[in-house]
């Protein structure tokens, strides 16, 4: 009797996941007909009205709080309103990135997407011989960069972590594939992979915001949580310099992508590279890039639960 409850549980959770997914998909396929701007700005406006009649929404609020104790409650729902205009654009552009990415890395003026940093895109597509590690968080539409640094023809294999529903999962890994090179889904194995591209001379980027249960204890926001330790292995084991880059939303519909100056990972007394307090550093620089936008970051993640 158990084994079947189990096996039904899991069937219905399918059913539901295949459900869920076809209303995804067929909502960014009825968006594909309008108007670029036109279908960012009517996801936008649904997202702020439905944004807090969610459950997420009471954990982005609580997040927020915690976060900055000094806010208005006003000041923390303004926040909070912002983030789900930003995730709606962001799953909405899913479905535009070839109408929306205008960068041209000739051009003398910009277009919607402006670089911060070009100068060190064209430097290190240089570096053929040489591995690099790029890190970023979940600001803005962070699905620019490495679209940006192949546009600058530096390869980039990102690893990222696919939705839960395998069916948006699936939809989304083949929009990305097309336009950002290689991909490395979040699992086992990931590591290994990403060690390979290293091995020949490849480049690799990392989001590092996000909860891992078997991450090194570190604080964010001045709370406890666990964060990956793996770009400081990788980057300890390959010597890789490692860059920071993040992509801001502008007015006007606009983006910026910042890449900045190579950071110094902390090293032990040993000269070895200190795992848990580089992990400390990075969550410190996207601590700070978030108190710059708070309301293009995702709040409703449990980035603290331990």
């Amino acid at each position: 009797m158990q084994r079947f409850l189990i096996r039904f549980a899991r069937r219905l959770k399918t059913a539901e996941y295949w459900l869920t997914g076809k209303i995804v998909i067929s909502v960014l396929a009825l968006l594909r007909r309008l108007p670029p701007e036109k279908a960012l700005g009517l996801a936008e406006t649904i997202a702020r009205r439905a944004g807090p009649w969610v459950g997420r929404h009471r954990l982005a609020v609580s997040n927020l709080r915690h976060a900055y104790p000094e806010k208005t409650e006003a000041e923390i729902e303004a926040i909070a309103s912002d983030m789900w205009a930003n995730m709606a654009r962001l799953a909405a552009e899913y479905v535009f990135l070839d109408k929306l990415f205008d960068l041209d890395t000739d051009a003398a003026t910009p277009g919607r997407v402006e670089v911060s940093g070009r100068d060190l895109f064209l430097l290190l597509r240089e570096e053929k011989d040489t591995p690099h590690i790029f890190f970023t968080a979940h600001l803005g539409n962070f699905e620019f960069l490495p679209i940006a640094a192949s546009n600058f023809d530096l390869a980039i294999t990102s690893l990222f972590r696919p939705p839960n529903n395998p069916y948006v999962a699936d939809y989304i890994l083949q929009t990305r594939r097309g336009a950002m090179g290689g991909l490395v889904p979040s699992q086992a194995g990931a590591a290994l992979q990403l060690a390979r591209v290293l091995d020949d001379k490849g480049n690799v980027g990392v989001l590092v915001d996000q909860k891992f249960q078997k991450g090194v204890r570190t604080t964010f926001f001045g709370r406890p949580c666990l964060t990956n330790p793996l770009l400081p292995k990788l980057a300890r084991q390959y010597g890789c310099d490692v860059y920071p880059a993040r992509c801001v939303r502008l007015p006007g519909g606009r983006y910026r992508l910042i890449i900045e100056d190579k950071i110094t990972l902390p090293r032990g007394a040993d000269g070895v590279i200190d795992i848990a307090a580089s992990a400390q550093m990075l969550n410190d620089i996207v601590e700070a890039w978030v108190r710059e936008d708070p309301g293009q970051w995702m709040w409703f993640h449990k980035r603290w639960a331990l």
